[in-house]
């Protein structure tokens, strides 16, 4: 991240140089003292051209089919080549011509090449990506783009859903004996699967990639065995920021969270205002939902990229808030969605202060009963933001949505990087967040444990030391026996 901030200020540091070479060279003096061979016009282009590179975020797309000469085996990209979707949509012809069309999209929510070496690496015999390395190379054809760019893969469903009368199923369930696939019709089986975070410890990731590999090879073998021809597609929405752990500052986490989380802002946070005034800020860096446990509904790009969602039926007050989001269509099946979030400011004499809590969320589906959550271990002062890093519906976020009624059992709710405040904002900016992570983390603890038994140790050693006494008298060997009485 501080490479990629770096080299976007030599970019612009570039740019400006070539802005001014340009006015320089276009004088009638440079002209007069100009070169056959003048830099000016070249630096210029390598700026625009690595500007260009570096906004570009881009994804790894892994395609491999059961049938042979899908892929012509010559064909290759240059290093550091970035596939546009124009010629994304250009490879995967081959897979509208197949016969019988049977296309899976196995689709993460982040994922960059270097994961694929670095995971292996750091974990030995643990092999995150174990199968997907093998069926590519048992596979009669493969081919592995390690750079796309991420503006073709979010509108990828929508095209392959354009590029044919395909009998669309989505699934997250892992019991893939029970799936019934038509061979006679084309079919497209889109399978979510397990979110990673990269702010997360390194072993969560390595399990969580490891199960999903798990489910890519149990799909694929089992379509196998039933004797069914079928491509795969595996990729991700966004890349990986996967933090590189170096023998001198790899737990710096706390002091650098403040910049670490500027950086990663690729969006401004969604804004609720009230005249003048804004009295609502919402951001996530990953806002995803499961409906049915079948469903995946990404709401990121709408919330906070395009602004196609609707925040006009939200209230603010001095003591209530309620931010509601509003989506139309935002997946086949589902017409509309609302999804609310309660926030309430009370005094507290304990603390003798004002506390903003965000007491419930509730998720209406296409007018009927709304599915409610109780939110957990989310407050903060009345003039703070409140951040988080994981909030959803699974036991091990550190701040947990919990069902109170049966409708609320039909959503999975996924939300990384949540941060929102619904009280005293200044200047449309967020306060000082307070996070739901404690300050005494489980290692801090074993820190403070291990040093106090070593310090104990310590201490006990010394004081058995100082209780040593020699002896105050001793033998002469030229004079008698020295006689030590028993009372001494």
């Amino acid at each position: 991240m501080a490479a990629a901030a770096a080299g976007s200020a030599a970019v612009r540091s570039l740019g400006l140089a070539c802005a001014a070479a340009q006015r320089r060279w276009r004088s009638p003096a440079a002209m007069r003292q100009l070169s056959p061979v003048a830099p000016a016009p070249l630096l210029c282009t390598l700026a625009v051209l690595l500007g260009t590179a570096l906004s570009v975020d881009h994804v790894p797309v892994l395609l491999w089919s059961t049938q042979r000469s899908q892929w012509n085996p010559d064909t290759a990209l240059h290093e550091g080549h970035i596939v546009s979707a124009q010629e994304l949509t250009v490879l995967l012809q081959p897979v509208f011509t197949q016969n019988p069309r049977n296309l899976i999209l196995f689709l993460q929510d982040t994922l960059s090449i270097d994961d694929f070496t670095y995971l292996s690496e750091s974990y030995g015999n643990k092999i995150p990506f174990q199968n997907v390395q093998e069926i590519l190379q048992s596979s009669p054809s493969s081919l592995v783009l390690p750079a796309v760019d991420c503006e073709a893969i979010r509108y990828l469903l929508s095209f392959l859903q354009e590029s044919g009368d395909w009998k669309l199923t989505y699934t997250t369930n892992l019991n893939f004996s029970q799936l019934e696939l038509d061979t006679s019709k084309p079919n497209l089986l889109v399978v979510q699967l397990q979110p990673l975070v990269s702010d997360l410890n390194e072993i969560f990731i390595q399990e969580a990639i490891a199960e999903n590999d798990k489910i890519i090879g149990r799909l694929t073998m089992d379509l196998q065995e039933r004797g069914i021809h079928f491509s795969v597609i595996y990729t991700a929405v966004r890349p990986s920021r996967i933090s590189r752990r170096t023998g001198v500052a790899s737990e710096l986490r706390r002091q650098l969270m403040a910049t670490e989380e500027e950086d990663s802002l690729s969006y401004p946070p969604l804004n609720k205002t009230t005249g003048n005034d804004t009295c609502i800020l919402f951001y996530a860096s990953n806002f995803s939902l499961t409906a049915n446990g079948s469903v995946p509904i990404d709401l990121t790009n709408s919330t906070f990229v395009t602004r196609t969602v609707d925040i006009s039926s939200s209230e603010c007050s001095d003591s209530n808030t309620t931010l509601s989001l509003r989506y139309t269509n935002p997946v086949n099946g589902i017409s509309s969605l609302e999804i609310r979030f309660l926030m309430t400011k009370k005094f507290y004499t304990g603390s003798a202060r004002y506390w903003s809590t965000l007491d419930s969320v509730e998720i209406e589906q296409d007018g009927g009963q709304s599915a409610k959550f109780n939110v957990s271990v989310m407050s903060a002062p009345a003039e703070y933001s409140f951040h988080c890093q994981l909030v959803g519906t699974d036991n091990l976020y550190p701040a947990k949505l919990i069902p109170t009624n049966d409708e609320a059992e039909n959503w999975d709710v996924f939300i990384s990087g949540f941060q929102i405040q619904g009280f005293n904002i200044e200047n449309n900016q967020f306060s000082y967040a307070s996070d739901c992570t404690g300050f005494f983390t489980p290692g801090i603890w074993m820190g403070l444990v291990t040093s106090v038994i070593l310090v104990w140790i310590l201490t006990y050693g010394i004081h058995m030391i100082m209780q040593l006494t020699t002896n105050s008298r001793f033998d002469d060997p030229k004079g008698p026996a020295l006689s030590v009485p028993q009372t001494e």
